[in-house]
């Protein structure tokens, strides 16, 4: 495909389960302040499994059809480097959030929690499974040459994991506990280690998850709760970072911190619902903050990979053309064949 071919495919969602490859309109070079991109590989994010499986990931159901993703890698196309100040061909990072920047939020320094922000795969706007996508140019972050297009496209689910870790304000020595070895935690657990941690440990029900957790330098890994007991002699780590899509999720993180320790809330539960004890939540008396999403972080987190001190190229198990993205989503919603995470990317030559 052409940039000045009339249409292109996209991947829509139309309902829980119900994913097509559809053939849209290409958008213009440049609309509404924004700029043409031609996408080069797009990760399957755990929120976009919410929409997959449930319409959502907690608010009311789209009313047409949404294109999802959000981690996004693209190269700048001949119609746009003028525009942008940037060669052809140039591979750039993609910030799915454009917040308002005037809202009381955003003038606080929270653009993650601007009530206004344009987000990509979210509601009525475009994400990047798709050939062509649109951005603004304060989106768009250009990568070091030594990227490739995967790399590139964590680098966002790296920032919420910087965001949690910023939530966390962990202190040097303390000890953490990751609740949940997807994408996330995995990531979660590396920056942990890399601002501090004294002790690391994650847990998670899947086996092959703790496995890989342990490959990336986890101190310890177990896939039953009751070992974080073990580990501390029951007092509890002092920071609990949740990422896990459970809604006992909060119990689990209250259960394993000590008191008057710390939790991260960063998964979003099935259901839309957290579950927890009360008494054991009053009694611990610890601080619980929810991370949304991130703020202005893809300047660290693209030092983070440059630095070597964290591993993400291991955690894209799996890579699946776009004509393919349905199979790359039922893959990831079942957890089948060993897979952390999988990315959807386009074709050469089109």
């Amino acid at each position: 495909m052409t940039a000045f071919s009339e249409t292109m495919r996209a991947v829509r969602l139309h309902g829980p389960g119900d994913v097509r490859v559809e053939s849209v309109e290409v958008p213009s070079p440049v609309a509404n302040g924004q700029v043409r991109l031609r996408m080069r590989s797009v990760g399957i994010c755990g929120s976009d499994l919410h929409h997959y499986r449930e319409g959502s990931t907690g608010g009311n159901a789209p009313d047409s059809p949404l294109v999802l993703g959000h981690e996004i890698a693209a190269e700048v196309p001949p119609e746009s480097a003028d525009t942008l100040g940037l060669e052809a061909g140039t591979l750039v990072a993609v910030d799915p959030a454009h917040p308002c920047r005037r809202c009381e939020w955003c003038e606080r320094g929270h653009p993650n929690l601007c009530p206004h922000v344009e987000f990509k795969g979210v509601e009525a706007h475009r994400g990047g499974l798709t050939e062509y996508l649109m951005a603004y140019p304060d989106e768009i972050i250009p990568v070091p040459k030594s990227f490739d297009a995967d790399t590139t496209a964590l680098l966002e689910p790296l920032g919420v994991a910087i965001h949690a870790l910023d939530l966390a304000k962990l202190r040097v020595m303390d000890t953490v506990a990751v609740l949940g070895a997807g994408p996330i935690g995995l990531l979660c657990a590396q920056v942990a280690q890399a601002v501090g941690a004294g002790s690391c440990y994650v847990v998670d029900p899947l086996e092959y998850r703790t496995e890989m957790a342990a490959d990336l330098g986890a101190d310890a890994v177990a896939t039953d709760l009751s070992a974080i007991e073990e580990w501390t002699s029951g007092r509890g780590v002092d920071v609990v970072i949740e990422a896990t899509n459970d809604p006992k999720g909060i119990g689990d993180a209250l259960h394993s911190v000590r008191i008057g320790g710390d939790v991260v809330l960063v998964g979003i539960p099935e259901g839309n619902e957290h579950i927890l004890t009360a008494s054991t939540a009053r009694r611990k008396g610890a601080t619980v903050k929810w991370s949304r999403r991130m703020g202005h972080v893809y300047p660290r987190a693209i030092r983070m990979v440059q630095s070597g001190r964290v591993a993400i190229d291991p955690l894209i198990t799996h890579r699946f053309p776009l004509s393919e993205s349905p199979e790359a989503l039922a893959l990831q919603s079942r957890y089948d064949d060993g897979v952390i995470k999988a990315a959807v990317y386009q074709e050469a030559g089109l």
